[in-house]
């Protein structure tokens, strides 16, 4: 099969009430909305994976939320060779400014393209009827525009990835997709300045990703509950009780898998500890991150956590391997103290709720968290690190930069490859924790003002709205 059906089970969007107060009326708004609007319809998501990276994380939240809304919603996800999967983080390299394997885009990586989305095509072309509605998300499923238009079908191209200043291999995979993306009938994405120059302006639409203030990533953890997760992971001792959380269904779950990891020793309970957690992709900088803390942090005693998925279980990024053999390779050479001191661990995604578990309590055991990525078109894990009221150091780039508020809520760093600034900033963090604190409770208020998927809901019914009435 090309494509694979995801379960979406209903979350209720009740839950917000409370913590939205009288915002919460937009919601009651958009709910309503949804009702008149998409009845006997479906409004489908493709995408290239339903685990592992931001992409996947947002789907499971907001379309149980849709779903608990009353709106059909289904999730399918494309299936593809390693060559097919070669080719489109090729794409997302370029997109983000960067070479990657080195390759080019040329006839023969669009062969490749178009031949693998042609058996997705003709499987979802048997799936939607005339008026349901498709999001197609990122370079991976754009040449499915198309063929999903003659359905009679309206198509919505979300991407998730961009640069602020395109560089030519930004262009020229701009170039490749271009004849598959301009004739979708909404674009979406993440900020302005990722929006391609050459479309069509009145179907151009931002919207920025979001979080899911319940889900097992960001809820609320009770300290014992957070060491018992950390525990059963492998990163401290002994946590002393059942390693529970509640799953995105609203059951009680429990981390029953340990995280494979290379480390000397748990994490000590009363250590200091420095936390970079994303997927093994060589622009988040995992090596940067390690040379500055091995080379320039000064803080006593200081420990640091590299937290990634599972790389056998994210199918759709080829590289992630080879990425983490090289860190592998690096906290190997280090002296033995500092090694003792560095902790990589690679977290299993057989169950995504229990995965994301272990996300959660990694994060509020943070005494600073870390996103010092080369390119990023939002940077999910920062806005999760900032709800957790954790104190974020980050570049200032991508959507980075439209989450932190500069000395307010985080600390944005304008040049990722300087390594003794990101060490001096990490270094005043852990040396002042009253600073540290209230930095983190700023960002918290930033997130549930600015970046909790209701909001993200809200924007996403307009847009069908938009389109449902120039009909």
């Amino acid at each position: 099969m090309a494509l694979s059906q995801v379960p979406v089970a209903p979350a209720s969007l009740e839950r917000f009430r409370a913590l939205l107060g009288e915002d919460y009326a937009q919601v009651d708004e958009a709910i309503g909305a949804a009702g008149r609007l998409l009845a006997g319809h479906v409004v489908w998501h493709v995408n290239s994976t339903a685990r592992g990276g931001g992409v996947a994380e947002m789907l499971q939240s907001l379309l149980a939320y849709a779903r608990g809304a009353d709106v059909d919603v289904r999730w399918v996800t494309i299936g593809g060779s390693e060559e097919f999967f070669g080719v489109t983080k090729r794409i997302h390299n370029h997109l983000h400014g960067a070479a990657g394997d080195g390759g080019e885009l040329g006839e023969a990586e669009r062969a490749v393209y178009e031949n693998t989305l042609a058996r997705s095509a003709d499987e979802l072309g048997e799936l939607v009827r005339p008026g349901d509605i498709v999001y197609l998300h990122d370079p991976q499923t754009a040449g499915l525009i198309e063929l999903m238009r003659f359905r009679e079908t309206r198509v919505v191209w979300r991407c998730h990835v961009g640069l602020d200043h395109p560089n030519e291999l930004a262009r020229n995979a701009w170039s490749f997709l271009y004849r598959y993306v301009k004739d979708a009938d909404a674009y979406v994405f993440s900020r302005r300045a990722f929006a391609w120059e050459g479309l069509d302006e009145e179907k151009l639409w931002l919207v920025a990703p979001s979080i899911d203030a319940f889900s097992p990533k960001n809820q609320d953890l009770e300290p014992g509950a957070m060491r018992a997760i950390l525990a059963r992971a492998g990163l401290t001792g002994d946590g002393g009780r059942a390693p529970r959380f509640v799953r995105q269904d609203g059951t009680h779950g429990r981390v029953d898998r340990s995280a494979e990891l290379d480390q000397e020793a748990p994490v000590p309970d009363d250590d200091p500890l420095v936390v970079q957690v994303s997927r093994w992709d060589r622009l988040k900088d995992h090596a940067g991150v390690l040379r500055c803390f091995a080379e320039h942090c000064r803080h006593p005693g200081a420990h640091l956590l590299l937290a990634g998925p599972s790389v056998a279980e994210v199918v759709d990024d080829p590289e992630g391997a080879e990425v983490l053999t090289e860190i592998r390779a690096q906290r190997q050479a280090l002296p033995g103290e500092l090694q003792a001191r560095v902790h990589l661990a690679c977290l299993p995604m057989d169950d995504v709720d229990e995965n994301a578990a272990m996300v959660n309590a990694i994060q509020r055991r943070a005494d600073v968290v870390v996103q010092k990525s080369l390119a990023e078109g939002f940077g999910l894990t920062v806005a999760e690190a900032m709800w957790k009221a954790r104190p974020v150091i980050a570049s200032r780039i991508g959507g980075i930069q439209d989450q932190i508020v500069d000395g307010e809520s985080g600390l944005l760093m304008d040049d990722p490859t300087d390594l003794h600034a990101a060490a001096a900033a990490i270094d005043r963090l852990l040396d002042d924790p009253a600073r540290a604190e209230a930095i983190g409770t700023a960002a918290r208020e930033r997130v549930r003002e600015s970046f909790l998927g209701t909001r993200h809901l809200i924007q996403y019914m307009e847009l069908i709205e938009r389109m449902l009435d120039n009909e």
